[in-house]
């Protein structure tokens, strides 16, 4: 077995249990509101506040893997995830549940990008398209068994279980790391920007909670506003001061790149809609719809199976019609999808919703894999790491962005449907329908990708028509 194949298969471990994890919650999040008493609505916050503390930790994720080894680090990770999610399973309030997801958010910050550097840096560029193909199978895994997983041990078990099957994953994880990973590390690591990462991670935090405190009587409408106000000023300050640092702990600079600029701009306004569909979806299908957890995971986890068969036929797309053509009608095409979800109704055939539902997760996979691998296009190995964490934070930035908004569209059409309860259908159609708008406005930054962007990609793909890069969001 090639030394590559290992170190991808073990690194996907690590992703399968974080993509297992994310998806298992939101197919249980009605569930778990019930228990803990809650608003639907206000559960967001068990996604955001994961997300938020991806956000603000992972832009330090690629100094610490210099400092003290990547294969430190990547064990350490998956220890404090796995800690992190038995606190999940232990939780009885909101904020108990919101405090141990920011303790996986932690380990997820250090485990994913950190594994996924261990990679790019142990193989060689001939073989890198072929490591992450064999890396992306076992990460698409757990988004396809993570809702039909969370909504069976949800509905015929208990919603805390979802949390504790980690704690084997884990295991494993870090025996495969211990074994196969070689302890890869910068010789001269650059010192940790302190500064900048006071002022992102307060600038991410507060701006994140900000907008995902709104509504519902979580904060007040001008706590969050101001709340959301600091971080933006925070991450203004942050902008300032990585002009003059001689080691940003993110570096800005980067954008200069043109399809490095694409992929984080364009990104994060698609993901930002998309990002909404793990909210959105299955409280549409439970609490619009009436299904249980089961039912709604039996239907939903149909998307993964459509971004699974992306895989073999990606490469062949990318090299026929190029980055920048796939990209600019993958988005329009992924938010007409989108916005369809919308007109779902408890009368619409099964057969036509998970129809949708699995060609709209191949066209999301597909575009999801050229932007992954477009960022990476014209990177030099020195910048690998600081590329890394720039794209990793704007990708999580993006989901949480994409939750918050989906709930406060939500919201927002409620109040102009007065007397209707806020998880009426008609505002699940309005929703989807926005959000879709969102992820349509990245068309704007692919439309100055050069017509040959990324073509060194494609061709290196060309004595592997299987090989792809990673494929999650």
């Amino acid at each position: 077995m090639p030394s590559y194949l290992v170190t991808a298969l073990t690194v996907a471990c690590a992703l399968f249990m974080e993509n297992l994890d994310s998806t298992v919650i939101a197919t249980s999040l009605p569930a778990i509101a019930k228990d803990l008493h809650e608003d639907p609505i206000s559960l967001k916050l068990a996604l955001t506040s994961y997300l938020v503390s991806l956000a603000i930790f992972i832009p330090a994720s690629g100094w610490a893997a210099d400092r003290f080894g990547a294969r430190t680090i990547f064990r350490a990770a998956i220890l404090v995830f796995t800690l992190g999610s038995i606190l999940c399973g232990i939780s009885a309030t909101l904020p108990g549940l919101v405090g141990a997801r920011v303790v996986q958010g932690l380990g997820g910050a250090m485990m994913v990008p950190v594994g996924r550097l261990l990679l790019l840096r142990s193989v060689e560029r001939s073989e890198l398209v072929n490591a992450l193909s064999y890396l992306t199978v076992p990460a698409l895994l757990g988004p396809m068994t993570g809702p039909l997983l969370g909504g069976f041990i949800t509905t015929y078990f208990h919603w805390r279980w979802i949390f504790w099957i980690n704690v084997p994953i884990g295991a494993i994880g870090m025996i495969l790391a211990t074994i196969f990973i070689e302890d890869v590390r910068d010789g001269a690591p650059s010192p940790l920007d302190v500064t900048g990462f006071l002022l992102c991670g307060l600038g991410l935090a507060s701006l994140l909670f900000g907008l995902g405190g709104i509504g519902r009587g979580l904060m007040g409408w001008q706590a969050a506003v101001n709340l959301a106000g600091f971080g933006f000023l925070a991450l203004a300050a942050y902008g300032l001061h990585a002009r003059g640092a001689a080691f940003p702990l993110l570096d800005l600079k980067l954008l200069s790149i043109k399809t490095f600029r694409a992929s984080v701009a364009g990104g994060s306004l698609f993901r930002i809609g998309i990002g909404s569909i793990p909210f959105l979806l299955p409280l549409m299908l439970q609490a619009g719809f009436g299904l249980n957890a089961f039912h709604s995971g039996s239907i939903t986890f149909i998307a993964s199976v459509g971004a699974m068969a992306m895989k073999a036929t990606a490469p062949r797309i990318l090299r026929f019609f190029g980055f920048r053509r796939v990209l600019l009608f993958n988005a329009m095409l992924s938010a007409a999808f989108l916005g369809c979800y919308g007109f779902f109704t408890p009368g619409t055939p099964v057969a036509v919703i998970m129809s949708l539902l699995l060609v709209g997760g191949f066209v999301r996979s597909l575009e999801f894999t050229s932007l992954n691998a477009i960022a990476y296009a014209e990177i030099d190995s020195v910048k690998m790491s600081a590329a890394v964490s720039l794209a990793s934070v704007a990708q999580q930035l993006s989901l949480s962005l994409g939750v918050a908004a989906g709930a406060g569209a939500l919201q927002g059409f409620a109040l102009f449907n007065p007397g209707t309860d806020v998880l009426a259908l008609e505002n699940f159609k309005w929703a989807f329908v926005a959000m879709a708008a969102v992820s349509l406005s990245a068309v704007v930054a692919f439309l100055r990708l050069p017509a040959d962007a990324g073509s060194e990609l494609t061709r290196r793909s060309e004595k592997s028509p299987e090989a792809i890069l990673p494929a999650g969001q």
